[in-house]
């Protein structure tokens, strides 16, 4: 990938950061404390089981290791503004998908470095092996998303009405961004293409689905709402497919481990409209 394509990758994450800021007040972070028990069940999901699922997927289906870290840095990055965007359409909880958000906008910055350097420890041979840089990786991470986090929610709190209004540019501004990315990884990989999607896209409809089942369940068990649960659930089952891009093109530099998120990142549109069309349903018929 080129100097180019990665700048506009670096700049398509902080603009989706910034517009996720743009929609963050001070009482999505307070809601964590308010309401602990919904926030719980679903860092539980996103930070631990999440992980661990995605390991035994690629222990299961036997895939490369390309694909496997793949895998496990798009398992490192949970949530995101699209979760939070197909949460409001399900008519799921959309201050709980928000303050999950939250949360794993700080969480993250210490819980993705570890999580993928196991994995490359995990999957590469010890003449391959790639040491991601910790500190550094913090510190990136930190620029990408604290800091435009932080900036949207000073324009939101200061400018309130320009913030509403620039939301959905902003929102469809990173979308373009993020899919000429993708189809500059699947232009670079094309003599790769088929049988990346062969191996990756089984395992990551797979990752999705069981992820988002879990945590749908895991909050019915614990009693949580039916908006709480299809918020759970979509949080649980949709990654920050951008955020896996970058770390696999900017920080490891290696379109090859891009693959599986940029796969993942077309097929979670399919299955999130899936769950809008659930959430809409049963959602509306209990109001």
């Amino acid at each position: 990938m080129n100097n180019a394509t990665t700048i506009a990758l670096a700049v398509s994450l902080i603009i989706i950061m910034l517009g996720m800021g743009l929609s963050l007040v001070k009482e999505d972070f307070l809601r964590i404390f308010k309401e602990p028990k919904a926030i719980i069940v679903g860092l539980i999901n996103q930070l631990i089981l999440l992980p661990i699922i995605a390991f035994a997927l690629i222990s299961v289906f036997d895939v490369n290791k390309d694909i496997a870290i793949g895998i496990m840095i798009l398992a490192a990055c949970p949530g995101g503004a699209t979760s939070n965007l197909i949460t409001h359409l399900a008519k799921g909880d959309t201050a709980l998908s928000v303050s999950l958000t939250a949360a794993n906008s700080l969480l993250t910055i210490i819980t993705i470095p570890f999580v993928i350097n196991f994995a490359l420890t995990q999957f590469l041979d010890a003449g391959e092996m790639i040491q991601l840089n910790i500190p550094q990786t913090i510190a990136q991470i930190f620029v990408i998303i604290i800091i435009p986090i932080s900036i949207g929610m000073l324009i939101k709190h200061y400018k309130s009405n320009f913030a509403d209004k620039m939301g959905k540019p902003v929102k469809v501004a990173s979308a373009l961004v993020l899919l000429l990315v993708i189809i500059g990884i699947i232009l670079k990989e094309k003599e790769n293409l088929i049988p990346y999607f062969q191996q990756a896209g089984l395992i990551a409809l797979t990752l999705n689905l069981v992820t988002m089942t879990l945590g749908f369940f895991s909050a019915k068990i614990t009693r949580l709402t039916q908006r709480q649960a299809v918020s759970i659930s979509i949080e649980s089952g949709i990654q920050n497919g951008t955020m896996a891009i970058a770390i696999a093109t900017v920080s490891l530099s290696n379109t090859a481990f891009a693959i599986a998120p940029a796969v993942y990142s077309l097929i979670m549109f399919f299955t999130g409209g899936i769950i809008i069309a659930y959430g809409m349903k049963s959602i509306s018929k209990k109001v």
